[in-house]
């Protein structure tokens, strides 16, 4: 585990704070950028975790689809379009995503250090939890994942991937809190708790 902070938190303290048992639910707003894109894409929806196995992204805006990730699959729904389902060994990142999330929700250290090389700095008002792949295949293709909050708020996700953009998503409160007129700058103060 990651070495403690100055005032005596770590990535345990962190864990311990951020656990929520199932059924949970929360708000989420996501800001995709591409070299494509004239402006940022900004998704909003919500994650549910209806049970300790499975884990849903309902994406309300700018379009409507439901992501189910349960028992190795993924299936995804969008209106209009039958249903697409997979086997979450052709993604192993979403899997070791799946997995990550699901340690981060069940406060389970061990599960995250699998996956993660963890890294704590802040303070228990303020901090941030970096989480860096072990897995050669995972880190081309996720580079680094932070993880920024305040007491027991989760409040952003920040994950850069191994090409292209950061992808920013703002969680709970600061989900809750962000402009729809917000631009990039204001977003990224409202993840990293300014």
């Amino acid at each position: 585990m990651a070495q403690a902070a100055a005032d005596g938190f770590d990535g345990a303290w962190i864990l311990e704070k951020l656990a929520r048992p199932a059924p949970a639910r929360t708000s989420f707003v996501e800001v995709r950028t591409s070299a494509m894109l004239k402006e940022p894409l900004r998704v909003t929806g919500e994650y549910l975790r209806p049970d300790a196995r499975t884990l849903v992204r309902e994406v309300r805006s700018p379009y409507v689809e439901t992501t189910t990730v349960r028992d190795g699959r993924a299936t995804i729904e969008r209106a209009g379009r039958s249903p697409r389902s997979f086997s979450l060994s052709r993604a192993p990142e979403l899997a070791a995503l799946q997995a990550s999330f699901g340690a981060l929700l069940a406060g389970d250290v061990a599960e995250l250090e699998r996956h993660y090389a963890i890294r704590t700095r802040g303070v228990r008002e303020r901090w941030t939890m970096t989480l860096t792949p072990k897995d050669p295949e995972l880190a081309a293709n996720v580079r680094r994942i932070d993880l920024y909050g305040r007491g027991a708020e989760l409040r952003c996700i920040e994950t850069l991937p191994g090409e292209g953009a950061l992808q920013r998503t703002l969680l709970a409160g600061a989900a809750r809190s962000a402009d729809p007129q917000a631009d990039a700058a204001a977003l990224e103060a409202l993840c990293r708790g300014g």
